[in-house]
């Protein structure tokens, strides 16, 4: 009786030991999905904070290139269109990395906010910038439903 009472004993502590250890396999798991899905919103936030300063920029510089402005201000412009420009690859790179299903969306929202660049005029620069904006949305929204996913 003492032997199946020790063999009963030995058995319930591996299947404890294996219960306690596929939870926290799960345990884990779950919070690295956890961590890649916050380093992604975060990726996330920052892109579109980073696009909307660009087309800002792009939409002052070339509004100020179309209507003639002094050189000394076009080349300002420029210059802070440059700066808002670099901080669009960190964020892209972050989020291309974290979220590769939205590469293409992620893409076409950087290539919209560029495509302001060189407008032949003020509509054709207003409709570029609309052009942007909406895949910035479309990027946002492809996004969050990735992310939403489990």
């Amino acid at each position: 009786m003492e032997i199946a009472a020790a063999v009963v004993a030995v058995i319930g502590t591996v299947l404890g030991a294996g219960v306690v250890g596929v939870q926290q396999y799960f345990a884990a798991r779950s919070q690295r999905r956890e961590a890649l899905r916050d380093q992604a919103l975060k990726a996330l936030t920052e892109l579109s904070a980073a696009l909307a300063d660009h087309r800002r920029a792009m939409w002052v510089r070339e509004d100020l290139r179309l209507s003639g402005a002094a050189p000394v201000e076009v080349a300002a412009a420029r210059e802070a269109s440059h700066v808002t420009r670099s901080a669009v690859t960190a964020p892209q790179i972050a989020l291309t990395t974290l979220l590769p299903q939205v590469r293409a969306e992620v893409d076409a929202a950087v290539c919209a906010t560029y495509d302001m660049r060189d407008a032949l005029n003020a509509r054709v620069l207003a409709f570029r910038r609309e052009a942007a904006v909406d895949a910035a949305d479309h990027l946002a929204g492809t996004a969050v439903r990735a992310l939403s996913r489990p």
